[in-house]
């Protein structure tokens, strides 16, 4: 259990701030726990005095520095005297609830968009909100929605889109499940071998196979979609097959496949190995789309409120810590090792601060290149949906509005960043634009009808 962000607050010798390579004894794997809460309640004790001096201090030297000047109990008895402290511990106590479960299993697949729930676990925001989270590398999505399904996993890293389709029964057994947060926006690429650096026009890959992670994925739809703009039908021209993340260097280097709409750190992957180049980074088809998202089953959410509530403060936490780019670099080095992501931390850093190679002898610069923003809007959800019905995944009458409300929950989301001192949007619905092309939330079924391409998928491998 990560304990850093539980240190004393009232100690001159502790560090609140614990970045990159810090050399603090709360971070030594050797370091004695005496001083280090037991119990929930003294957990959320630490967690309130913690958030308090750090408002009063937000640089922790000058904190230091005063507690050794006046003391600890002249520091406490002051720090009293501002802030009715009990009457705090005791509002956070009863908002939270006792916490039905405290060990937690949550999976996640071992990629940058996950991000928000690795880092989370190394960087201390589960365990701030008194959980104990043991978070699981999941080979691939199957694995993981599975793992779901069997109660294996209490919460996981899913793709937008599954939440939605486990809910409707497309493609696995019916079960209703929620999206409370999205991790990530953007953060995709198309990558292509090196051997087709002459071919930078969809209109000029008849015949390619391409690998997307799994069949209800952004990179699916998003892929589907451009090739279809193009003018060539995803179904009948190209071939799409789905390739677990971890596999997709591999199988373009040995020329299985001619490339590949996949999430990082594979597409810089394939650079950093001279295997493949950046063809474009998804934010050129649509900026700002949704990709990764935190889910769980409405079992586990309505069985353990106060559970769920805090796991959701802890990703809608790291979410926001995650979407600062100063905070990147220290990321990328808490999750490049072998126990999250397994890559080479200078891959890992070149696509969370979108500084990188993109394979063609070019080095660009686009801090964009991911995002992180934890708003389920309605209105992607019902862009999802519109894409399953083009491309067959779903048939008949779809009540978009209805779906995506009950699976992407704005308004609990909304309620949890106001309770966090974060600003969440004040409508669920809002306008997109995809290559140019207006999308109306409000008028789903006309859009899918505007598209001249639209078939059944039959995708040629089995997850």
């Amino acid at each position: 259990m990560s304990i850093n962000s539980l240190d004393n607050p009232y100690d001159s010798e502790s560090k609140l701030s614990h970045g990159s390579g810090c050399g603090c004894s709360s971070c030594s794997p050797s370091r004695a726990d005496a001083d280090i809460p037991q119990t929930q309640e003294e957990i959320i004790d630490r967690a309130v005095e913690n958030a308090v001096v750090r408002s009063v201090f937000p640089n922790d030297m000058e904190r230091r520095q005063f507690i050794k000047v006046v003391g600890k109990s002249t520091f406490m008895a002051a720090l009293a005297a501002i802030f009715p402290m009990d009457a705090l511990k005791a509002a956070v106590k009863e908002s939270n609830g006792k916490l039905e479960k405290k060990n937690l299993k949550v999976g996640f697949v071992p990629i940058t968009c996950a991000t928000p729930i690795i880092m989370a676990h190394p960087m201390g925001f589960y365990s701030k909100y008194g959980l104990n989270v043991d978070v699981i590398k999941t080979a691939g999505w199957a694995v993981a929605r599975d793992k779901s399904l069997n109660n294996e996993y209490d919460a996981c890293h899913m793709l937008t889109p599954m939440p939605l389709a486990i809910t409707m029964g497309a493609g696995s057994v019916k079960a209703p499940f929620l999206m409370p947060a999205v991790e990530n926006i953007n953060g995709q690429a198309i990558t292509l071998h090196v051997k087709h650096k002459d071919k930078r026009s969809p209109k000029q890959w008849k015949g390619f196979k391409f690998a997307v992670p799994f069949e209800y994925s952004m990179h699916n739809f998003l892929l589907r979609y451009l090739v279809a703009e193009s003018g060539l039908d995803p179904d009948k021209d190209i071939q799409i097959r789905v390739v677990p993340p971890p596999e997709m260097v591999a199988n373009l280097r040995a020329g299985n496949v001619d490339g590949y709409l996949a999430p990082d750190p594979f597409n810089q992957r394939a650079v950093f190995e001279n295997v493949g180049f950046i063809h474009m980074l998804t934010k050129e088809i649509w900026d700002g789309h949704p990709c990764c998202a935190f889910a769980c089953s409405q079992e586990f959410a309505t069985s353990m409120p106060n559970t769920y509530g805090a796991i959701f403060k802890a990703i809608v936490d790291a979410t926001h810590y995650s979407a600062k780019h100063e905070n990147r670099k220290s990321i990328a080095e808490a999750i490049s090792t072998t126990n999250y992501l397994n890559q080479p931390q200078t891959v890992v850093e070149q696509v969370l601060t979108g500084r990188y190679a993109d394979g063609l002898g070019n080095v660009k610069n686009d801090p964009d290149r991911i995002g992180f923003d934890p708003f389920p809007w309605n209105s992607m959800g019902v862009w999802i949906l519109t894409q399953m019905k083009r491309w067959g995944y779903i048939n008949g009458h779809v009540d978009y509005k209805k779906i995506s409300e009950q699976v992407y929950l704005t308004t609990e989301c909304a309620k949890y960043m106001k309770e966090l001192g974060y600003t969440p949007p004040s409508s669920n619905y809002k306008t997109h634009y995809i290559m140019g092309k207006k999308f109306d939330p409000h008028k789903p079924e006309a859009y899918v009808d505007s598209f001249a391409i639209k078939k059944k998928v039959s995708l040629t491998n089995a997850e």
